[in-house]
C-alpha cells in the first residue's frame, strides 16, 4: 500500500493518448534557438581554463580601479618612505628584517634605498601598466579596424595606399624605436626648464606604442573583409541601395567582431609587458610613480641582498599574462567551435 505521502511525490504516469492531439497526431516538443551569443557564452561557460582566467584577470582590474580604496584601508601609501621614517633599512639601504622585511605590518615587505611599501607599490603598479595598456589597445583596435574594414571593402587604389602606408608603419622594429622616441616624445609637451608631469609621460608612451602597434589588426580585419564582401547578401544589401557605410557598419563589421574581441584579449598583455619593458630600460614611468618596469628596475639593484623583492612583481605580471593569454585562447574557442587547440 502506499503512504499518501508518497502518493503525493511521486510522479504520476503519463498515459500515451494525452501526447496526442484529437487527430492522433504526436505534439512535437517545442525548440528553443539559441543566438550566436549565447551559444558562444554556453561554450565558454564549460571552458574551466576560460572562467578561472577570467576571475583572475577580473581580480586584477578591480585591483587597479580600486587601488586608493585598496592601500587607504591597508593604511599604506605608495610613496610614503617608511624605511627612513621608521628606521627600517640599514645604512646601505637593505631592509633589516628578513626577507626583505616581510612582517606584519608590510606584508610584502619594503623597498630597499627608498623604503617604500611594496605591497602599495604593486597595487598602484598595476593600475598604472593596465592603464596605459588599455588605452594603447583600445587605440590600436580603433584605429586597425577602422584601416581594415576600409582597406578590405573599397579596394583599387584606397586599398594600394593604405596597405603600403601600413607595410611602412611595420618596417620600423618595434622596441627600437619605443626606446628612442618615447622621450623624444615626452619633451615635445614639455616647455624649456619645466619638469615633466607623469601626464605627459604617460601620453608619451600611449602615443608611441599605439602608433606602432596598429597595422596587424588592421591586416587581419582587411582579409577577412575581403572574403566577406564576395557574400550574397552584401551583393543584395548593394542591389537594395544600401550606403557604403551602412554596409560597413551593419554588415561586415559583426561578422568581423569575434576576431576583433580575440584579437583585443591577445594584444593587451603584450602592450603590458611591452610599458613594464620601457619603464624597466628607463623610457617609460619616472620615479615615484609606482610602476611594474620601475619596480623591476629597482629590484635588479639590490637581487644579490634580497631577492624577494623581485618575486612580488614577476609573479604578478606572469600569471596577468598567462592568465590574459589563456582568456584569449578560450574566448576564440568559445567564438570559433571550429577551432582545435
Amino acid at each position: 500500500m502506499t503512504s499518501p505521502t508518497q502518493a503525493a511525490t511521486e510522479p504520476e504516469p503519463v498515459p500515451e493518448d494525452a501526447t496526442a492531439s484529437s487527430s492522433g497526431s504526436k505534439i512535437a516538443p517545442e525548440l528553443i534557438g539559441r543566438s550566436p551569443r549565447q551559444l558562444a557564452w554556453l561554450r565558454f561557460k564549460r571552458d574551466r581554463t576560460g572562467i578561472i582566467c577570467a576571475v583572475i584577470v577580473g581580480v586584477f582590474i578591480l585591483i587597479a580601479i580600486f587601488a586608493p580604496v585598496i592601500t587607504m584601508v591597508t593604511g599604506k601609501d605608495p610613496y610614503k618612505l617608511y624605511g627612513q621614517d621608521d628606521n627600517l633599512l640599514n645604512s646601505y639601504g637593505y631592509p633589516l628584517k628578513p626577507n626583505g622585511g616581510i612582517d606584519g605590518t608590510h606584508w610584502f615587505g619594503i623597498e630597499p634605498g627608498l623604503g617604500r611599501d611594496i605591497f602599495a607599490l604593486l597595487v598602484y603598479g598595476i593600475r598604472t601598466s593596465l592603464g596605459i595598456a588599455l588605452c594603447v589597445t583600445i587605440l590600436s583596435v580603433v584605429v586597425g579596424v577602422a584601416f581594415g574594414l576600409i582597406q578590405g571593402y573599397t579596394s583599387g587604389r584606397t586599398d594600394y595606399f593604405l596597405g603600403r602606408f601600413s607595410d611602412l608603419m611595420m618596417s620600423f622594429p618595434q622596441q627600437l624605436f619605443f626606446i628612442a622616441f618615447t622621450p623624444v616624445i615626452a619633451a615635445l609637451f614639455v616647455k624649456p626648464g619645466s619638469q615633466e608631469s607623469t601626464t605627459i609621460r604617460f601620453m608619451a608612451l600611449v602615443l608611441v606604442q599605439f602608433v606602432l602597434g596598429w597595422m596587424s589588426l588592421g591586416r587581419l580585419v582587411r582579409a577577412q573583409v575581403l572574403s566577406l564582401r564576395e557574400r550574397e547578401y552584401i551583393e543584395a544589401a548593394k542591389l537594395s541601395g544600401a550606403s557604403s557605410w551602412r554596409i560597413i557598419r551593419k554588415e561586415l563589421l559583426p561578422n568581423v567582431w569575434s576576431t576583433i574581441l580575440v584579437q583585443s584579449t591577445l594584444l593587451l598583455p603584450i602592450n603590458v609587458t611591452a610599458e613594464a619593458g620601457l619603464s624597466y630600460l628607463g623610457v617609460g614611468m619616472q620615479n615615484p610613480t609606482p610602476d611594474w618596469g620601475l619596480m623591476f628596475q629597482s629590484a635588479a639593484q639590490y637581487y644579490q641582498s634580497d631577492i624577494t623583492y623581485m618575486f612580488f612583481p614577476g609573479i604578478a605580471m606572469a600569471v596577468f599574462v598567462i592568465a590574459f593569454n589563456l582568456l584569449g585562447d578560450s574566448v576564440r574557442d568559445a567564438l570559433d567551435p571550429k577551432t582545435i587547440r
